[in-house]
Order: structure tokens, then sequence, then C-alpha cells
């Protein structure tokens, strides 16, 4: 499936006046990550190469979406600025960030009925079950790595997350 500059500039356009935070489109070799934050509209894992044929996005997309703020120590992004949170944000500020092991779904409890494993500002100890990664029907619990406090949950509840995605930062401190 390839993409026309105003099909895109029409999903773009079409998405902006919705509610409609993440739109996912993969056909073959081509994958379409587009997130709206901050009501900003960002393209969020810019390809690193496209088939041939193609759109080449990172251009196309960067002069249609409002660039987000430049991070002190950017990402290569072929020219797109993308809205991430930084891990040099949480370097310089002493935090802690606990990543992604693996793609997934993001849980914050055990089950629907259940509290969260952790809420901002709790205690938590090196370990402990903070959240559950759903992957491929598998539940797996991701255990803070240092003790300290819950300053941040990144992702909100039931939401698909990437490798290496930040979940949950922690002040050590």
């Amino acid at each position: 499936m390839d993409f026309s500059l105003e099909q895109l500039k029409e999903i773009i356009a079409a998405l902006d006046q919705t509610d409609i935070t993440e739109l996912n489109l993969e056909s073959g070799d081509l994958r379409l990550n587009i997130r709206r934050s901050d009501k900003n509209m960002v393209l969020a894992t810019p390809p690193p190469s496209l088939p041939s044929g193609s759109i080449d996005l990172p251009v196309a997309l960067g002069s249609v979406i409002p660039a987000a703020a430049p991070s002190p120590n950017p990402l290569p992004t072929n020219g797109v600025n993308v809205a991430i949170p930084s891990i040099a944000d949480s370097a310089a500020k002493n935090l802690v960030d606990i990543t992604s092991p693996m793609v997934g779904t993001f849980y914050r409890s055990p089950s629907p009925d259940d509290p969260a494993f952790v809420e901002k500002g709790d205690q938590v100890r090196k370990g402990q079950a903070i959240c559950i990664i759903e992957a491929m029907k598998l539940m797996n619990e991701i255990e803070a790595e240092v003790s300290g406090r819950v300053v941040e949950i990144l992702i909100e509840n039931a939401q698909p997350i990437e490798y290496g995605q930040v979940l949950i930062r922690i002040d050590p401190a």
C-alpha cells in the first residue's frame, strides 16, 4: 500500500478533527505511526528506510506536522522532531527509567477489578512488581529496578507499547 502526499494530508487533517490520539497503519514493509501529543501530531517512530516506490514519509510529514520542542539530546529522526520522553531528561534529574523489555500491552493492575500496582508518589522497593506487559497472551510482571519513589507513569492503562519505551520513572533518592 502506497500513500500519496494528499492522502497523508487528508489522514492527518481527519485525525486533527477527532479525539483519536494514535493511528497505526501497516502494510507489507510500510509502517506509519501517527500520535497526537499536547495537541501536536508527530510521527512517533519514523522508519529508517522505506520500500522503493513509496513516499519519503519523514520529509513529507515533517512539512505538514507541527514540530515538538527540541530535546537537549535529540535522537536521529530523519528530519522530523519527535515527541518521545527523553532518557537524557531523567538522567539529568537522577531518575531511573523503567523501560519495556518487549512489545506488548501495558497494564497497571493484575486484573481490571484490582488496584494499580503503583501510583505516582508511591514508594517502591527493588524487585517489586510495578506493572504487567501482555505479549502473545502471556502476562509478564515488570519489576522495579531500584528502590525509590514513583515520580511519573508515562503510559495509560491498556495502551500498546514498544520495546525500550519508558514506562515509569523512579526517583531513587
